[in-house]
């Protein structure tokens, strides 16, 4: 990267961005249970979708595992923010594991609303990304009774055993405009359809969205500060995008190429809701070395704090 002949003159830099209160909570639970417990300390699948995060917390003595059968019977082990199906507990509980749960409050929720639904005898219709970690854990809620559905082509194609028994619930990290055409097209295919509730929604993705569209109308290019696995951040990218904006997901100030920049005197910045501030203050100090101004975009203040998960025992 070399930024010594960027034209960029002005940093403009979205509010909110960066970690949400989830993340937060998840990641400072895996710091908190260090702190009383020592290492190692084991931890269910990638915490957050952000490697520099990963690589701080293994440093300081998180062992990230795939498969609870890697945890040594008897020790700690935390859930991400994504949450997990039922049967991972029932695993845990069977290996004498001591479980921290990290879930995210809003997934929580979710996996709460499938199994009453699933109770009440109605098919579940799953709004989301296959393969997801939170998708994986919201499928297993109630097994047979949930449906996954990715898009609208196959909200055309549902068939379901009742179609006045039918309910939806939605992947958190997808935002009202991510999931409005699947959900009309499946309100239109099943009257009886029990919406989700907005509130599902995370809060932060649509901030986050929100704010790239207002980016898009005063940057000439726009970078998205997170992982290539993070949906979201990804989904940044393409909200930026179908509004004609050049945008560009990097990692860090490492992955900045001067090809990016070209032409570009008002330059967009935000980040995904698992990137550190840090990894947005790095970029913003490179550009401001250069004389670049920064310049703040505020559409939304968040004041959600989740409180921590109970240790365990």
């Amino acid at each position: 990267m070399g930024l010594d002949r960027t034209p960029v003159e002005k940093i403009i830099l979205a509010e909110p961005r960066g970690f949400c209160a989830g993340v937060d909570r998840a990641v400072e639970a895996v710091r908190s249970a260090l702190r009383a417990y020592g290492r190692p300390l084991y931890v269910r699948h990638q915490i957050v979708h952000n490697r520099f995060v990963l690589e701080a917390l293994e440093r300081e003595g998180a062992v990230f595992v795939e498969n609870l059968d890697e945890v040594p019977e008897g020790q700690r082990v935390i859930f991400s923010a994504h949450g997990v199906a039922p049967s991972e507990w029932d695993r845990a509980r069977g290996r004498g594991l001591r479980v921290i749960d990290a879930t995210c409050p809003l997934v929580t929720k979710v996996h709460l609303e499938v199994e009453r639904f699933a109770n009440e005898g109605c098919t579940v219709i799953l709004v989301g990304h296959a393969g997801h970690e939170e998708v994986k854990g919201t499928l297993g809620v109630a097994p047979g009774m949930v449906v996954l559905v990715q898009n609208v082509e196959e909200a055309q194609r549902l068939e379901v055993a009742d179609p006045s028994r039918v309910a939806a619930v939605t992947q958190t990290t997808l935002s009202i405009d991510d999931t409005r055409e699947i959900l009309d097209t499946l309100k239109r295919r099943f009257p009886s359809l029990i919406s989700p509730k907005t509130e599902d929604i995370c809060y932060a993705t649509q901030n986050r969205q929100n704010a790239v569209k207002e980016l898009v109308k005063l940057s000439d290019a726009i970078l998205v500060v997170g992982s290539k696995q993070s949906s979201n951040a990804n989904r940044l990218v393409e909200v930026a995008r179908t509004r004609g904006a050049r945008a560009f997901l990097v990692d860090s100030l490492a992955d900045v190429e001067t090809a990016m920049l070209d032409g570009v005197h008002s330059l967009g910045l935000t980040a995904s809701a698992s990137s550190p501030e840090w990894l947005v203050e790095e970029i913003i100090g490179a550009f401001a070395n250069r004389g670049a101004e920064v310049e703040l975009l505020s559409v939304a203040k968040e004041r959600v704090r989740f409180q921590l998960p109970m240790a365990a025992d």
